[in-house]
């Protein structure tokens, strides 16, 4: 079994749709990113690559390579999973936590945990998402980005 730690965090900006866990989340703003911007499946593709000791999302997908401008983050997350079975490791659990003031994410955690799920071949019951305030303090608080954090386990594809 390994675990791995993922975190990310994108400004809050005009102009671009909000999309978290593959989701379109009715906003005003959206996350700044080369690709989708979607901080959670970034923390979740983190926590993936480094439990398997495979680097970070950065070293895989660089937003200095226009193929991943614009791109959704759910298909660099298809391609992350592909890159584990590759390398003998099987996902077990993911848990999440979205910190953000604004808006209620409630209505979306679930299908969020689906995308995730889908793409990563779990049940739903293995995947957690869970969404945080800070009650106004710091960049979050003020709306000015969201950030994301997750663990994972991994274990040995069986032989």
């Amino acid at each position: 079994m390994r675990v791995g730690i993922g975190f990310d965090v994108h400004p809050l900006v005009e102009g671009r749709p909000l999309i978290l866990g593959g989701v379109t989340v009715p906003f005003a703003k959206g996350l700044q990113g080369h690709s989708d911007g979607d901080v959670l499946l970034h923390a979740v593709i983190d926590a993936l690559l480094g439990a398997a000791g495979l680097g970070d999302i950065g070293a895989h997908f660089p937003s200095s390579d226009s193929q991943y401008r614009g791109i959704s983050s759910l298909l660099l997350l298809e391609h992350t999973h592909a890159l584990l079975r590759r390398h003998g490791w099987l996902v077990h659990n993911t848990d999440a936590t979205v910190v953000a003031e604004a808006p209620v994410l409630r209505p979306y955690i679930d299908p969020m945990r689906k995308e995730i799920a889908v793409r990563l071949g779990l049940a739903l019951g293995q995947v957690n998402v869970k969404a945080k305030t800070t009650d106004g303090l710091g960049f979050t608080g003020h709306g000015e980005g969201m950030a994301a954090f997750v663990v994972a386990t991994l274990e040995e594809q069986p032989t």
